[in-house]
């Protein structure tokens, strides 16, 4: 059994019970006991919310709801102000942990306990972080110098699976609850760099965890076509933005 009593597992939730249930199911099978469990729900509809409710009573966790949808800002804040444990494990409901997680996340306690400059440990990412330097057991430590050139750089801070400190809001501010779930997850990024944060990357960064977006409960994600556009032409002009924006939101805003 793999008993976490100084974490709690916040899970936000959006119209997607039946990957909630997955994912709740998912660490009962792997004998997986936390100090508490948080789902944060986005005034999901009626059929959903009467699902949790359900799962409430099976599974133990405190549900936290809204009357109105208020976005991925709101939602991870007000889940996040249920926590009472010194660490957060934060999992998206689509997400879905694999074996060899559970040994990790035993060892990332164990390297935040001792190295208590650490913010956070991220398990999951869609790319590798550019700026890395090994740590130890399967991590590195992400780091970030003035102006490099790797825009993606930016992405020091990830809203994907990771374990932090339940002082983080405290530290880096509250999520930005105004605009899309992009600007929402930016602003921290942001914030996060801004105020040296310190994180952990690990680097079999698709092994820990499976995202899972079915047909029935898809990505509620979407995204502008001209951040997708492969158009060489228009990626360049994308990039060139960014490169732009990132450093002045970084070193120069105020």
């Amino acid at each position: 059994m793999y008993t976490f009593k100084e974490v709690t597992l916040l899970i936000t939730h959006y119209n997607r019970s039946s990957s909630l249930e997955r994912l709740l199911k998912s660490f009962r099978s792997n004998n997986c006991v936390f100090g508490g469990i948080v789902v944060s729900d986005d005034a999901s509809k009626p059929e959903h919310l009467a699902k949790l409710h359900e799962l409430k009573e099976e599974f133990g966790y405190k549900l936290v709801t809204t009357p109105v949808n208020r976005g991925l800002g709101n939602n991870i804040n007000k889940g996040q102000d249920a926590v009472t444990t010194p660490y957060t494990l934060y999992v998206q409901e689509d997400f879905e942990p694999q074996k060899g997680f559970f040994r990790k996340l035993q060892e990332s306690l164990e390297i935040m306990e001792e190295d208590k400059g650490l913010d956070i440990i991220r398990y999951y990412s869609y790319l590798l972080y550019p700026y890395l330097k090994p740590y130890g057991k399967g991590f590195s430590e992400m780091y970030i110098y003035p102006f490099a050139p790797q825009y993606k750089k930016v992405y020091f801070y990830s809203d994907h699976p990771h374990l932090r400190r339940s002082s983080f809001l405290e530290k880096f501010g509250r999520y930005k609850e105004e605009g899309s779930i992009d600007k929402c997850e930016y602003s921290m990024c942001v914030s996060f760099i801004r105020k040296k944060g310190r994180g952990l990357f690990y680097n079999d960064y698709q092994s820990l965890f499976v995202q899972n977006n079915t047909e029935q409960e898809p990505s509620t994600l979407v995204r502008s076509d001209w951040t997708k556009s492969k158009n060489p032409v228009i990626a360049f002009a994308r990039g060139v933005y960014r490169q732009v924006k990132y450093n002045f939101d970084l070193h120069l805003a105020r």
